[in-house]
């Protein structure tokens, strides 16, 4: 057997700021931790192919042995339980099988998205001391400036997930054969750190168990409406963690196949779908306009594709019924948020679709409806939407909210208030017990699938030194849901907003750039000082302020998008 490993758990709770868990329940059937994720589909399938990429396919048995290796090649590289390991790269079969491997280490994973700038990841590193650093070549070449002047470096190891050798690649094939690690795994320890901006602007992490990501696939699993051995493909970046969870974890526990897809655009989409006869499909609502809309792929039918999925933003409903009409498939809408972690709800595609619905919480969980005193308020009414374990079945009682927000203890009391988790979004429920999302969570804007929170770019515009003050709102946009908009208080009197947009997008990642800046001698603010931003919206539908930049439309990635 592979080397033991022990830790202290009781020190990762109290060092890092964390609530150790109230209970310690066990998962009324599956896995009971990420680690053990395969092993009901090792038993009854093991030559079913289990992972696709563009380069490889894994049946569940290779892809076990590929895990163990890969266990075997992180421990050369010094990580035992407890240890963070950060990972930036593309989509591919080495991601998901690195980031099984750390799980069966009890290591703790941090997902970080390529499009981020190169501070935004340093940051992010910083926080969370991570150990590792698993990076592509070019993602790296971007970061190395930064990394030299940090205090804190971590081991970096380039995982290109490519064929051509690297050092994860060459690590791993040398740790081929090598047995399961023995490691004993504590599933309500933490294991996955989620990075989510709140409102101070600084990223803070969502910390969550394998418990905590394990019953969610059983639960998914659960409803029924996953059959096994269904061919699932994701375009979204892995290192999204909701995605790993949402695609990867779900994908196995249902005993399917993960196609792990590296292109975006709307051809690449469809060569994906058709090549690999994808039935299931994760997709932002951006990726579904784009096959209904680009002329590329206006003659292509998709016959496999029965289930796609979308979230992380509002669907138009005429996107939703043209895509029926040409696919011969309801669109199902999921509600979710990382703190939960990822889904809450989902609509039901055994029945007709109901305008505006999320769909029903999952057996798990129940959602309730709160006034701001964290009561229950009339069925119908709007309020905001939280979250706790289902109180009846044999769910009752098996959900455990986050362990807490990473090194902070502050933003976590917030969160978890009278055994809820509150989501910050308005919502209602009818009287079939779906969700209806009334509002946005707080001020966030999400672009094309992507969280945006606007106090981010807020600070980091701010700290340039021709801007005084700025907002940014969400404006709607057909394709992309919402876009990104500024209002900038000049520092001086004709400010270089095309020097001031260059510079920003040097600090943050292209999708959260504004696409339109307004100027304003002065912000709208309240008794507290703080900036209106119903006024600012006012303002910019009544064209009482001026646009006065607009940038280009730039080409949609085809690689990677944000999720």
């Amino acid at each position: 057997m592979g080397e033991i490993v022990e830790r202290d758990y009781e020190l990762d709770f109290g060092r890092f700021g964390l609530a150790a868990p109230v209970s310690r329940p066990s998962i009324p059937f599956g896995a009971q931790t990420i680690a053990d994720v395969l092993e009901q589909p090792l038993r009854e399938r093991p030559d079913s192919e289990a992972l696709v990429d563009r380069n490889s396919r894994y049946s569940y048995a290779e892809l076990d042995g590929a895990v163990n290796a890969a266990c075997q090649a992180l421990m050369g590289f010094g990580i035992r339980a407890g240890d963070r390991i950060a990972a930036s790269s593309f989509n591919s079969a080495d991601l998901i099988i690195a980031f099984l491997a750390s799980q069966r280490l009890g290591a703790i994973w941090i997902g970080m998205n390529r499009v981020l700038a190169p501070r935004e990841k340093l940051y992010l590193l910083l926080d969370c001391e991570a150990s590792l650093l698993l990076i592509d070549d070019e993602n790296l070449s971007g970061l190395v400036s930064s990394l030299q002047d940090a205090d804190f470096k971590p081991r970096i190891v380039r995982m290109n997930g490519t064929l051509q050798d690297d050092e994860w690649r060459v690590a791993v094939r040398e740790a081929a054969g090598a047995p399961r690690a023995d490691v004993a795994i504590d599933p309500h320890a933490p294991a996955l750190i989620s990075y989510t901006s709140g409102t101070t602007g600084r990223p803070k992490g969502a910390v969550h168990s394998q418990h905590n990501v394990a019953v969610v696939a059983a639960a998914w699993v659960a409803r029924g409406d996953w059959d096994v051995g269904l061919r699932r493909g994701c375009a979204q970046a892995f290192t999204i963690n909701n995605i790993m969870i949402r695609a990867g974890v779900l994908a196995f526990a249902g005993g399917g196949t993960l196609i792990c897809m590296d292109r975006t655009d709307p051809e690449g989409v469809a060569d994906w779908v058709e090549k690999e006869s994808i039935e299931v499909l994760f997709a932002v609502p951006t990726m579904l306009h784009d096959l209904l809309m680009d002329p590329r792929v206006s003659n292509r039918r998709l016959p496999s594709l029965v289930r796609p999925l979308t979230g992380g933003a509002s669907l138009p409903d005429n996107v939703r019924r043209a895509f029926r009409e040409r696919f011969g498939s309801e669109v199902q809408l999921v509600y979710g948020l990382t703190e939960a972690p990822t889904s809450v709800a989902q609509t039901d595609p055994t029945e007709p679709f109901v305008p505006g619905s999320s769909g029903r919480a999952f057996p798990h969980l129940e959602i309730g409806i709160l006034d701001e005193e964290q009561k229950m308020v009339a069925l119908g009414e709007a309020g905001e939407v939280a979250i706790r374990a289902s109180r009846t079945g044999a769910w009752a009682g098996v959900y455990t909210p986050l362990l807490g927000y990473w090194r902070r203890p502050e933003a976590t009391a917030q969160a978890l208030k009278n055994g809820w988790l509150l989501t910050g979004d308005v919502g209602r429920l009818d009287e079939e017990g779906r969700l209806y999302i009334l509002d946005r969570r707080n001020d966030m804007i999400i672009r094309g699938g992507a969280n945006i929170y606007p106090a981010e770019v807020e600070r980091t515009m701010e700290e340039h030194p021709h801007v005084a003050a700025a907002a940014v709102v969400g404006l709607p946009d057909d394709r992309l849901g919402q876009v990104v908009a500024a209002v900038v208080q000049p520092a001086r009197d004709e400010p270089d907003l095309a020097e001031i947009d260059a510079w920003l997008r040097t600090q943050l990642a292209g999708y959260k750039v504004p696409k339109y800046y307004y100027v304003a001698d002065a912000m709208p603010r309240n008794a507290m000082n703080k900036i209106v931003k119903p006024t600012l919206r006012d303002w910019i539908g009544s064209g009482e302020l001026r646009l006065a930049l607009e940038t280009s439309r730039r080409k949609p990635p085809t690689t990677q998008v944000p999720g």
